[in-house]
């Protein structure tokens, strides 16, 4: 079976381009690109394009997720892939390959309707190195584990792990809370040496919950949090370990009101699977917590 190598990149819709490039540059440390597009602008992480696309079209939402496969032998296998398991896709244009930064692209839609690209061929500027938004201890580790790790909505939850297993992923409940048949459990779907790349469970007015982002050395946890509490950005999970992945992180929201996870630390995948019923220690939920986001007044 043919899979999918990475989360590469992410596009989300704003309603404040200005705000978002703010906070994305002097909280986040992402580098911005601009390239003078009206509707758009870029993140950096690495020495990749980009990793997420800002589209200025108001929804402060998740617009679409885009998974890396190999190469072009494993985009077509791919095709063939979700062809035989009935799963409608489109491949696209030349230019929306181009628009997205990448040699080829095909579209389709996750079961809850969450957008979703696979592609190949991303365009990396090792000529053009990484300048973090402010300075920064370290640098964000993507490398074999790609961008980081995400949180969607997902209301059929076997349906959806269906559909990423046919994408190449493996995975199921790691984190089961309660007992019985009232119990509820996370899903969490890997697909190279980090602990997950998607997972769904938790109920969510919006497409996404959280997106994870890694940095190399844990000082840029501390300064990062420092900065939030200094410029009154809502921490929703105060610090703490995960029992999955072993990530040291903390949660806060973004201008759009999802919020991105920050942290260090994490163990490489374990590929067995294993349940757990609560974190190492700390993660208290604040501001609302894995619960739905306040609307932005």
């Amino acid at each position: 079976m043919i899979q999918v190598t990475e989360l590469g990149y992410m596009g989300i819709g704003v309603k404040d381009l200005a705000e978002w490039k703010n906070f994305a540059t002097g909280i986040v440390g992402f580098e911005l690109a601009d390239e003078g597009e009206s509707d758009r602008c870029y993140l950096r992480m690495d020495y990749l394009h980009h990793r997420i696309v800002m589209h200025a079209n108001g929804s402060d939402d998740l617009a679409y997720l885009g998974f890396r496969v190999a190469g072009a032998d494993e985009f077509a296998q791919m095709q063939r892939q979700l062809s035989e398991a009935g799963i409608k896709f489109r491949i696209g244009t030349a230019e929306e390959a181009e628009e997205r930064r990448v040699l080829e692209v095909l579209k389709l839609d996750d079961p809850d309707g969450n957008p979703v690209e696979i592609f190949h061929g991303p365009l990396t500027q090792f000529s053009k190195p990484f300048h973090p938004g402010r300075p920064m201890h370290g640098r964000f580790k993507t490398g074999t584990g790609g961008m980081g790790h995400c949180i969607i909505r997902e209301r059929d939850v076997n349906a959806a792990q269906r559909f990423y297993a046919h994408l190449g992923m493996r995975g199921g409940v790691e984190y089961k809370f309660g007992r019985g048949k009232g119990a509820a459990g996370i899903v969490f779907m890997h697909c190279n040496d980090r602990d997950h790349t998607v997972a769904f469970g938790i109920p969510n007015d919006r497409r996404i919950n959280h997106l994870m982002i890694e940095v190399d050395n844990l000082d840029d946890v501390g300064m990062t949090y420092d900065l939030v509490r200094k410029n009154k950005v809502p921490v929703t999970i105060t610090p703490g370990k995960h029992s999955n992945d072993h990530m040291y992180s903390f949660y806060f929201r973004n201008p759009s009101g999802w919020a991105f996870e920050y942290g260090w630390g994490a163990r490489a995948a374990t590929y067995q699977s294993e349940y757990f019923e609560g974190d190492v220690y700390g993660h208290q939920f604040e501001a609302g917590g894995f619960g739905p986001p306040p609307d932005k007044k």
